[in-house]
């Protein structure tokens, strides 16, 4: 029995509880029905305990402030979807109460597990019982009664705290009519007591345990509706108070979420408009990170699991790398796992490992779609015991998508590779951001904040307006080859006014290139645009 963690201890603990929540993923999202279908409860929570474990991994794990600063900041970058979120203000507070201490004794466990309470509480405007809300309370309750019964050891605090964390788990679905509809318990909740059940497990040194046979879906007790859209964002350089930002918002849908720490500020909403939402918070801050999700898409897409439960997987998975929620959605409709991920913000090799894992096929193909990730894929293919995978090194998002056109899951790899390789080739992709700094490279000189056009990752022109920039990128290309298709990803802050007169221009200038554009490109970028 343990009386006592150590900074590193606590990382380690941290990390293995991660690998215990992994196991029941599926679990929780399968019960997911809080506060409208939107079915990805495990996986959020998942991805925030990630990115925990990211930051975790490039810290000084022999101090406990650096420890707490890496549980809290980790989980805010990695927060995603309304359960991510809280999650990452739990832990924000569990890491407040540790930060100065030399080590975790029973009483500052529970302690932090009281903080960690109160700050998730604090962080939603309208706190609803019968979520996972209610059952940090009734952990840090459960710890707190522990440790006054005189509690010697962590492990007897957390089994006091996950016996009470039960408890108001089983009576979620009284306080939450939505839950009492479907026959289950909250799902974030679930999750919540997973993760502590995680802890414990790492001080009594058990083994993970196997993924539990999913028998039902919670969102098969609904019927579709238009859901409207989950989105988040992600912005740095905040100076503006959180308060302001919530109220910039606030009209936009409900399920909101408005938190931050160190100048970023991280957001989740459900609302009809995500690109009037995107556009208003930009004006706050630099956008480094967003995620739009389609709920009446995602819920039909569990429906159709639900049906397929007990069928064969076809022989080939798709697992990508991209952000942009445009293209995220895109790689998605072709039928891939995606990674979220990209330039200036790259996936570890556990997180495509993890993709990889999670999908039932026997074969897995991996795009990368980014040069700096190609390292990364290739070693979590080698990592991926008990599947057969390859990785096609694309190196942009266009080569990505050309290939994924191609993807067919009831055809073998054998057949799909030559097949995704030569699309991937044949793709030019062509990518409007803003200079970082003033440099001159290959002959093209640009100013701080210059818009800039790359052509298959390589610096080709600068220009006056992104507009100006994509128009010329797109007459270079065409010039040199032969292309049909032309598809334009913009992001959040281009104008419609910009955007129209750029795709009138386009199409008065190329009259034979089928023309498509899509709202959500990637972070950090005015287009990206495909040529095919």
């Amino acid at each position: 029995m343990a009386n006592s963690l150590s900074p590193a201890e606590l990382a380690k603990a941290f990390r293995y509880a991660t690998d215990w929540f992994a196991v029941y993923v599926e679990e929780v999202n399968a019960l997911n029905v809080y506060p409208v279908p939107d079915g990805d409860t495990g996986t959020n929570m998942h991805l925030t305990l990630q990115s925990v474990r990211r930051e975790l991994d490039l810290t000084d794990t022999s101090k406990m402030g650096e420890v707490a600063r890496a549980i809290s900041y980790g989980s805010l970058l990695g927060a995603r979807g309304n359960s991510g979120v809280i999650t990452s203000q739990i832990l924000k507070g569990f890491a407040e109460c540790i930060k100065d201490a030399a080590s975790i004794s029973p009483t500052l466990l529970a302690q932090a597990l009281e903080e960690g309470s109160r700050m998730g509480y604090r962080a939603v405007m309208k706190p609803v019982e019968g979520t996972i809300l209610t059952v940090s309370r009734a952990v840090a309750e459960g710890a707190r009664e522990a440790v006054e019964k005189g509690a010697a050891s962590l492990e007897e605090v957390l089994q006091g705290a996950l016996q009470r964390g039960r408890e108001a788990s089983l009576r979620t679905p009284e306080l939450l009519p939505v839950l009492k509809q479907a026959g289950v318990v909250d799902a974030g909740g679930v999750g919540l007591l997973h993760f502590i059940e995680g802890l414990e497990g790492y001080l009594e040194g058990l083994p993970l345990p196997e993924p539990p046979k999913i028998e039902r879906y919670a969102q098969t007790a609904f019927e579709e509706e238009d859901f409207g859209y989950c989105t988040e964002f992600l912005m740095e350089g905040v100076a503006e108070p959180i308060e302001k930002i919530r109220e910039a918002v606030l009209s936009f849908g409900d399920s909101l979420l408005v938190v931050g720490a160190e100048g970023y500020v991280k957001g989740h909403i459900h609302t009809n408009d995500p690109d009037g939402l995107l556009a208003t918070v930009a004006r706050y801050g630099r956008m480094i990170r967003t995620k739009v999700e389609d709920m009446s898409q995602q819920h039909t897409e569990i429906l159709s699991m639900a049906g397929a439960a007990d069928e064969a997987p076809p022989p080939t998975g798709l697992v990508v790398v991209a952000n942009g929620w445009g293209l995220v959605k895109a790689f998605r409709g072709f039928g891939a796992r995606v990674v979220a991920g990209g330039q200036t913000a790259n996936p570890s090799v556990q997180d495509i490992l993890d993709a990889i894992r999670s999908l039932p096929n026997p074969e897995v193909i991996v795009l990368p779609n980014n040069s700096n990730v190609i390292m990364s894929a290739q070693q979590a293919a080698s990592l991926a015991e008990g599947k057969t995978v390859h990785v096609i090194p694309t190196r942009t998002m266009g080569q990505g998508l050309a290939a994924s056109v191609t993807y067919q899951p009831d055809l073998p790899s054998s057949e799909l590779l030559p097949v995704m390789e030569e699309a991937s080739k044949r793709a030019a992709t062509l990518e409007v951001t803003r200079a970082s700094r003033s440099v001159e490279i290959g002959g093209v000189s640009v100013t701080e904040g210059q818009p800039i056009g790359l052509r298959d990752d390589k610096l080709v022109l600068a220009a006056d307006s992104p507009e100006e920039v994509l128009f010329k990128l797109v007459s270079l290309a065409v010039q040199e080859n032969e292309y049909e298709i032309l598809t334009i990803f913009h992001g959040a802050t281009v104008s419609k006014e910009a955007l129209d007169a750029l795709t009138e221009r386009i199409t008065q200038a190329f009259p034979d290139l089928s023309l498509e554009v899509h709202p959500g490109g990637p972070d950090l970028y005015d287009y990206l645009a495909v040529l095919e």
